[in-house]
C-alpha cells in the first residue's frame, strides 16, 4: 500500500473514533441530566416528607400531653369522688345509728275495725268543744298575692302551734320532697328552690290535703288504702301512722279529683275532711287526735261534694268553698257547725276575690286568722274578718 493511502485510512479511522466519542459523551450527559433531575425530585420529596413527619410528630406529642393532663384531671376527680362517697357512707351510717327505723305501716284489719266501730258510736253526736272559740267568718277582709311558684296545684302553709315562722311548700299532687323557707319574706323573694331547705319524705304524698301542726307533718299516703303519716320535723322520722278508717273512699271535692282526705287545723285541733261511696253526695268530717291519729268523732255533713273545690274549719265549723267547672268566683256556700250553735242557713254567703282559677288548697291558720291558699300556681293570703256566732 502506498504511504498516501495509509495516511488517508488513518485519518478516516480517527474521524470515526472522534464521532463515536462525541456521541457517547452526549449520551452520558443526557443520562447524567436525568439522574440529576431524579435526585432533585427525590430530595424535594424527602424534604417534604421530613417536614410532614416532623409536623405529625409535634401533633402527636401535643395530643399525648393533652391526654396526660386529662388523665391526671380524671384521676383527681375519681379520687375526690371516692373521698366524698366514703364521707357520705360514714354520714349515712351515723344517721342510721341516730334515727330509729320507721314504724311498720301495714294495715291491721282488727285495729281498723275497732277504730271504725268506736268512731261510729259517736257519729253525728254534738261535739263537746275544748275551747271557748265562738267566731265565724264574716267576710274576706283583705287578699295578698305573694308570688307564682311551682305547679298549678299544690300547698303552702305554716305551723300554727309555737313561734316558728317557717314556710312549708308542697309542690304538686304527688311528690316526696317538701321545700322549707325560713320566713314568708324569703319565700316571696327567692326565685328558685335552690335556696330552700329540703325534707325528703320516706313515702310520697298524694293530693294537697297535708298539714303542719305542733312540730309534725301530717300527710296522706296511698298504699292500697289511705294512710295518715305523722312525720317529725325535728328528727326527720315517722313517729306514727294510721290507716284512715273509711271504706270505699272517693274524692272529697268534686273539682279536685286528687284529694281524698284533707287534713286541716283550727282552734280545736286537727280535723279530716273526706267522702265515701256510702254517702257519695255529701262531704264527711272527722275529729282526729293529733297524738295517736285516732278518730274521736265523725259527722255526715249536708255540704254537697259537687262543685266543691276546697274547705277549712274554724272554731269547730266546716266551711266548704265552691266554684264552677269553668273557674269563677270562689264562695263559701255551705257551713256545718259540729257544736250545733249555728245553722247553715244562718251563715253568710262569703265570696273570695276572683283571680286565676280555682283553689287546690286552703289552709286556715288559727293563730294568724288567715288562710294560705294555692290558686292555679299562685300563692295567696286571705285575711278573714270574724264575728261571733251569736251575732249571726
Amino acid at each position: 500500500m502506498a504511504p498516501q493511502h495509509a495516511l488517508l485510512l488513518l485519518v478516516i479511522v480517527a474521524n470515526g473514533i472522534d464521532g463515536q466519542q462525541h456521541q457517547l459523551m452526549e449520551y452520558m450527559e443526557r443520562r447524567l441530566a436525568v439522574l440529576e433531575e431524579r435526585i432533585t425530585q427525590w430530595h424535594d420529596q424527602s424534604s417534604r416528607y421530613s417536614t410532614e413527619l416532623r409536623d405529625f410528630k409535634n401533633k402527636v406529642l401535643s395530643m399525648l400531653e393533652s391526654v396526660e393532663k386529662d388523665r391526671e384531671t380524671l384521676r383527681s376527680e375519681v379520687e375526690n369522688t371516692a373521698v366524698r362517697v366514703d364521707r357520705l357512707e360514714r354520714e349515712v351510717d351515723y344517721l342510721e345509728t341516730q334515727n330509729p327505723a320507721p314504724p311498720c305501716v301495714e294495715v291491721d284489719d282488727k285495729l281498723m275495725e275497732n277504730q271504725v266501730a268506736n268512731a261510729k258510736k259517736r257519729k253525728n253526736e254534738k261535739y263537746d268543744k275544748m275551747t271557748d272559740c265562738s267566731d265565724t267568718v264574716s267576710q274576706v277582709k283583705a287578699m295578698k298575692i305573694l308570688k307564682r311558684f311551682g305547679s298549678t296545684a299544690g300547698l303552702w302553709t305554716k305551723d300554727p302551734v309555737g313561734n316558728s315562722e317557717k314556710i312549708y311548700v308542697f309542690d304538686g299532687t304527688s311528690n316526696d320532697t317538701v321545700y322549707v323557707f325560713p320566713r314568708t319574706r324569703e319565700f316571696t323573694l327567692f326565685s328558685a328552690t335552690r335556696k330552700a331547705a329540703r325534707i325528703k319524705l320516706p313515702y310520697p304524698w298524694v293530693g294537697t290535703g297535708h298539714l303542719v301542726y305542733g312540730g309534725h307533718l301530717y300527710y296522706i299516703r296511698r298504699h292500697g288504702t289511705f294512710q295518715v303519716i305523722k312525720f317529725s320535723l325535728a328528727n326527720k322520722t315517722i313517729v306514727d301512722s294510721s290507716v284512715f278508717p273509711a271504706e270505699e273512699q272517693i274524692p272529697v271535692f268534686g273539682l279536685s279529683s286528687y284529694n281524698y282526705i284533707d287534713l286541716v287545723a283550727d282552734e280545736e285541733g286537727i280535723w279530716a275532711i273526706y267522702a265515701t261511696q256510702e254517702n257519695e253526695r255529701n262531704i264527711e268530717l272527722a275529729k282526729l287526735d293529733p297524738a295517736t291519729l285516732d278518730i274521736e268523732q265523725m259527722w255526715d255533713t249536708p255540704c254537697p261534694r259537687e262543685n266543691a273545690e276546697s274547705a277549712f274549719v274554724i272554731c269547730g265549723a266546716l266551711y266548704v268553698v265552691y266554684n264552677t267547672r269553668l273557674p269563677s268566683r270562689s264562695r263559701i256556700q255551705c257551713v256545718f257547725d259540729v257544736s250545733g250553735s249555728m245553722a247553715n242557713e244562718d251563715a253568710p254567703l262569703v265570696y273570695f276575690p276572683k283571680r286565676y282559677g280555682s283553689h287546690s288548697s286552703m289552709k286556715y291558720n288559727p293563730k294568724e286568722r288567715q288562710i294560705y291558699a294555692w290558686d292555679d300556681g299562685y300563692q295567696l293570703i286571705y285575711r278573714m274578718e270574724m264575728k261571733k256566732k251569736t251575732e249571726v
